[in-house]
C-alpha cells in the first residue's frame, strides 16, 4: 500500500465546509490479496462506522447535531480511510443543510461513490449498550508468546460438534500507517467442532503486534478460522474502541445476515 497519499499520519487542514472531495478510498484487494480472496469471498458482511460527533448548521444557521450510523457492504471495492472519513464529517460543520434528510442523503452518496457500493446512513440509530454475549475466555490460563498472527495457534475437536459463542476483550491491533494501537473486543459465533478456548485466546493475542486495517484484521480471522477449524456456521463481530469521535466494527459471516449496531459498555 502507498501510504504517500494518505491523510492519516500527515498534518493536514480540517475544512469546515463541506468536502467530499478529501475523501480517501482504500482498494480492499491489497489486504485480500494476500488472503487467496481473488474469487468469490467466503463470507458476507458489512463495515459498521459510528460516528458520535456530527455537526452541521440547519435553517437560520442554527447548528444541529447529531450521531451517525454508516454502514458499508463488504463486498464493496473500497474501504474509506479513517482519517479522511473524519476530516469529510468534520466539514459539515460551518455548512448548511435543509434537513437531516438532506446530511442523510449527502454522505449516503459521496462513501457510495468513494466505496463503489451502496452506503447505507442513519442518524440518531439507536445503539443499544449490551453485554458481548456467549462465554468470555480472558481469564483462560494461556502462555501468548507469538510475535506475529499465527493461525496455527487455532485448535478445534473435531469430536464434539457444538453451536457456541466466544468473546474476548483482549483484542489489540496497530494501524499500518501510524502504528498507533487499536483496542476492542472479538466475538465468535460458530457451529462445528468446538474451538479449543486457550488456543482461541493465543490466537487473538497474536495479532497484539500486527499492523493493518481494522476490517483486513477480521477478515484475517474468519479465513484463519474458517480454515483451521472448519466450522460450517461462523460469524465473527469485531467491536472496535472510538478514536476521534468513530468506532469502526467490521462484522464478517458465512450467511447472509444483517448485524446489530449493539455498543459494548467499552465503546
Amino acid at each position: 500500500m502507498e501510504t504517500g497519499k494518505l491523510p492519516l499520519g500527515r498534518e493536514t487542514d480540517y475544512p469546515q465546509n463541506y468536502a467530499p472531495d478529501v475523501l480517501f478510498p482504500i482498494a480492499r484487494d491489497e489486504s485480500r490479496g494476500p488472503l487467496g480472496l481473488a474469487g468469490p469471498l467466503p463470507f458476507s458482511g458489512t463495515d459498521i462506522w459510528n460516528a458520535w460527533e456530527l455537526t452541521w448548521l440547519g435553517p437560520g444557521r442554527l447548528p444541529k447535531v447529531a450521531t451517525a450510523e454508516i454502514r458499508v457492504p463488504a463486498e464493496s471495492p473500497n474501504l474509506v480511510e479513517s482519517k479522511s472519513l473524519k476530516l469529510y464529517l468534520g466539514s459539515f460543520a460551518m455548512s448548511e443543510f435543509e434537513d437531516d434528510a438532506a446530511v442523510c442523503a449527502a454522505i449516503e452518496r459521496d462513501l457510495s461513490a468513494v466505496t463503489g457500493a451502496a452506503v447505507e446512513v442513519a442518524l440518531d440509530a439507536d445503539v443499544t449498550v449490551v453485554e458481548a454475549g456467549g462465554t468470555c475466555i480472558d481469564n483462560a490460563e494461556a502462555e501468548c508468546t507469538a510475535a506475529d498472527v499465527d493461525a496455527s495457534l487455532l485448535e478445534a475437536d473435531d469430536g464434539e460438534i457444538v453451536d457456541d459463542c466466544l468473546h474476548t476483550h483482549l483484542l489489540r491491533s496497530l494501524c499500518p500507517v501510524t502504528g498507533q494501537p487499536d483496542l476492542g473486543s472479538l466475538i465468535v459465533r460458530y457451529t462445528g467442532p468446538r474451538i479449543d478456548q486457550v488456543a482461541l485466546l493465543r490466537y487473538v493475542v497474536s495479532f497484539r503486534q500486527h499492523q493493518d486495517f481494522h476490517e483486513a484484521c477480521v477478515e484475517r480471522m474468519f479465513v484463519d478460522i474458517l480454515e483451521r477449524c472448519r466450522p460450517t456456521r461462523l460469524g465473527i463481530h469485531a467491536r472496535y474502541q472510538r478514536r476521534g469521535g468513530i468506532d469502526i466494527n467490521p462484522f464478517r459471516s458465512s450467511e447472509d445476515e444483517r448485524p446489530a449496531n449493539t455498543r459494548l459498555w467499552r465503546q
